[in-house]
């Protein structure tokens, strides 16, 4: 049971990122609930990387005998976090653009951009 929590706390997450996405009349709030599906990742890569009783993969003062987490998972979960920031603020550029250009941030009032 207690092995699945982090499963489930990932799907939790994601779940509840994509209906705030989906639910959102505003885009600071669209944006703010797009980094809540993205800490989904964050916790499904550290659930899927964890080893229990494992160290650090530094072999420099342990010996090669001993378990350690993978390092790939650890580069992927720091990889989405820099990625995840990245877009979070590319995404919030494009709000204030959207704000000065049209005056607001409510998607159902940007008139001039639907087809």
């Amino acid at each position: 049971m207690l092995a699945a929590l982090p499963y489930a706390t990932a799907a939790w997450l994601f779940l509840v990122g994509v209906y705030g996405m989906a639910t959102s009349r505003n885009l600071v709030h669209a944006v703010g609930c797009l980094s809540v599906t993205q800490s989904s990742t964050y916790v499904l890569l550290l659930a899927v990387g964890y080893r229990r009783g494992a160290t650090a993969p530094v072999f420099s003062d342990v010996p090669t005998s001993v378990p350690v987490v993978d390092p790939v998972v650890q580069a992927l979960a720091l990889t989405d976090i820099v990625v995840g920031a990245t877009v979070t603020a590319l995404l919030l550029a494009l709000v204030v653009q959207v704000d000065k250009r049209h005056g607001t941030v409510d998607p159902d009032e940007l008139s001039e951009l639907k087809g």
